[in-house]
């Protein structure tokens, strides 16, 4: 058995951080394909974003069933069902004859059993291959979402253009079985031994009772924290083009933006694993939270082009780091045995959020006729992440404090 921080877990990583770029391929793919997915069932363009709204829900329901069975089974069981599911219903989504054929293929097959188990149960397992780079470790494998950002539009948007929407969802299909099956295979090997310990050091100043709560109220406070921080998150992320375009710039120019922020969001997320493997995941957490609500307010001042580029960036080197936080304070406060489905479960909240922010900021706006109330009403959500982690590190401080030398 390979021990951690080996050479083995650095070639694990990078199979997992490939495998959750591949996976990432069902969430962008259905934003890209869009407006042809419109055009060729005659719907409006609410009917057509419900096959990207089923995707996020299945993705992110998904992300608790394939981490209970990474759990019982082991990683590579997960995530070669989500690399199957994912192939076999990219090339059905292809062959589809309707929306709601569409949609439903991509809510149940491509997002609860196929991107699902190439994101969550992915990030709890390389948790368990590293000690002492454990954050940098789990940040390089969760980035693998934004590396799919940044490759799958450009790339799917250019074969939609030469050859069709069908054919590259068909083409899109058998790639990913040929590329996405031998990773998860590659994922056979179980952790090393010390991650199965249920006892580490200084688990009784971690753990949830010595917190002053429970192990569910510890559990659901991480989950709240998630799904507000997201929220916020959301904000900038899903609006920034129309924001744009009502400030009277021209949509490619938020496309940029987005680009930019999902840029410096790598960054970020790179960056925040470093600080985590030398603060934790609780001081880093609050320190990203904190930041992304800065961020946040600064839209609110700035209008001009420029600086509007300048905050995108900004707010991309904030928050990037904040989700893979919470991987690293479920491992650091419960049992290791219960990694898979907790930060399944946890993530399930963040993606939750993202979906909700994404609504909540348009119908905000509807309200009011201005993104201004949208934004403040991302910073009211953030804040909650912020009461939040800021409550737990006072806890952890005080239990490491009364802890018996």
């Amino acid at each position: 058995m390979s021990e951690p921080e080996s050479r083995y877990a650095w070639l694990r990583l990078a199979a997992a951080l490939a495998l959750m770029t591949l996976g990432g391929s069902g969430m962008y793919g259905v934003t890209v394909a869009l407006p042809a997915v419109q055009a060729e069932f005659g719907v409006s363009r609410a009917d057509a974003s419900l096959p990207y709204t089923l995707n996020m829900i299945g993705f992110g329901l998904g992300g608790i069933l394939m981490g209970r069975l990474a759990d019982r089974f082991g990683v590579m069981v997960p995530a070669l069902i989500g690399s199957l599911c994912l192939a076999l219903g990219t090339v059905a989504a292809g062959l589809s004859q309707s929306l709601w054929q569409f949609a439903l293929i991509q809510g149940v097959v491509i997002g609860f059993l196929g991107s699902s188990g190439t994101f969550a149960p992915l990030v709890a397992d390389i948790s368990l291959w590293f000690t002492r780079r454990r954050g940098i470790a789990v940040a390089i494998c969760a980035s693998g979402n934004y590396f799919a950002g940044a490759l799958w539009p450009p790339l799917l948007q250019h074969f939609f253009d030469a050859y069709g929407w069908r054919a590259t969802y068909v083409g899109a299909g058998v790639f990913i079985l040929v590329a996405a099956a031998p990773l998860a295979l590659a994922l056979r090997r179980r952790p090393p031994v010390h991650a199965l310990t249920p006892v580490a050091a200084g688990a009784r100043a971690s753990s949830p009772q010595a917190l002053g709560l429970s192990t569910n109220a510890l559990f659901m406070l991480l989950c709240l924290s998630g799904l507000s921080c997201c929220v916020a998150m959301s904000m900038p992320q899903v609006h920034i083009v129309a924001y744009c375009g009502d400030l009277g710039f021209a949509a490619a120019r938020g496309a940029e933006m987005l680009s930019v922020m999902l840029a410096c969001g790598i960054v970020s997320r790179l960056a925040s694993g470093w600080i985590c493997d030398r603060i934790g995941g609780l001081r880093t957490l609050l320190l990203g939270a904190s930041l992304q609500a800065v961020a946040l307010a600064l839209f609110l001042p700035f209008d001009g082009l420029g600086a509007l580029y300048a905050v995108a960036a900004l707010f991309g080197l904030f928050q990037g780091g904040i989700v893979p936080s919470y991987a690293i304070i479920v491992r650091e406060h419960f049992p290791v045995r219960e990694a898979g489905w907790r930060v399944g479960a946890v993530l399930t909240a963040t993606l939750l959020g993202m979906a909700l922010g994404g609504w909540m900021s348009g119908a905000v706006f509807d309200f009011t006729g201005s993104y201004r109330a949208a934004f403040l009403n991302g910073i009211g959500w953030n804040l909650i992440t912020i009461l939040i982690a800021a409550e737990l590190l006072r806890r952890t401080r005080r239990a490491a404090r009364l802890q018996p030398v």
